[in-house]
């Protein structure tokens, strides 16, 4: 699918890689871009820069994704192209709190659940639409360092191959973004997850892989090639992988 004339909502749309989507579409000559954000202020200005529009949401309220879709639909008539994009982090371990696994299962699987409830009763009916979720490397090669990240990327990886196998022939695409680290304040917070910040890309440069992939339509987005090839490995050996991810896990700790 190309953007030129396309309606498209992307969540997180503030800023990191978000703001980078909304930038790109707006370049590519999108009909309309909607940036939505839990940061109402921020979003406007993404809007503001871009000739966009602004909707602030919680999407891990599914009302608020609701009213997200809606008030696009009421506008434009259509959404062709969701980015639902939003992220939360927190690290740890089973001894994380409540709140932190809670939110992480909100943001990183209720909040595509929801936007798929919402987006696919239009979607079907114009037997066109492109969904395109920011997962994560973590979803297929786990976190050392942050359980609750990486078991709800997983559960979001999963509920999109899910819905490319259940929606592909009613003329739906569906893509996943996994990218690791990437140059966002989220990376850039985060003192645990360091460790990525030497081969992290620049937002604009996945967003460009976001674009190249939605052209050829890939399930899988894969900004940093060598997410693929680790991942092979995982499928071929896997307790040869988890050595060595805990031999990872064992230096990055040591170097802490």
């Amino acid at each position: 699918m190309e953007t030129r004339g396309r309606v498209v909502v992307v969540t997180g749309g503030a800023g990191g890689i978000g703001a980078a989507l909304c930038r790109r579409f707006a370049a590519d000559g999108a009909e309309r871009v909607v940036v939505s954000d839990i940061d109402a202020q921020a979003a406007a200005a993404v809007a503001a820069e871009i000739g966009g529009t602004a909707v602030p949401a919680d999407v891990a309220v599914e009302s608020d994704v609701e009213r997200l879709v809606a008030t696009t639909m009421k506008a434009h008539g259509r959404i062709d192209i969701y980015c639902s994009n939003a992220g939360i982090a927190f690290g740890g371990g089973p001894e994380a709190s409540d709140t932190g696994w809670r939110q992480s299962w909100d943001v990183h699987v209720m909040a595509h659940v929801y936007a798929a409830r919402a987006l696919l009763p239009g979607m079907q009916e114009r037997a066109e639409g492109y969904i395109v979720g920011t997962i994560s490397a973590a979803a297929l090669l786990n976190h050392i360092l942050a359980a609750p990240y990486a078991v709800t990327k997983a559960a979001g990886l999963s509920f999109f191959e899910w819905l490319a196998i259940a929606y592909h022939d009613q003329g739906i695409r569906v893509s996943a973004l996994c990218p690791q680290g990437v140059r966002t304040a989220m990376l850039a917070k985060g003192g645990e997850r360091n460790f990525l910040t030497a081969g992290a890309l620049g937002p604009e440069q996945v967003a460009d892989a976001v674009v190249e992939a939605m052209r050829d339509e890939r399930f899988l987005i894969l900004p940093h090639p060598d997410v693929g090839e680790f991942f092979l490995r995982k499928a071929s050996d896997y307790d040869r992988w988890l050595k060595g991810m805990r031999r990872l896990r064992g230096r990055i700790l040591a170097e802490q």
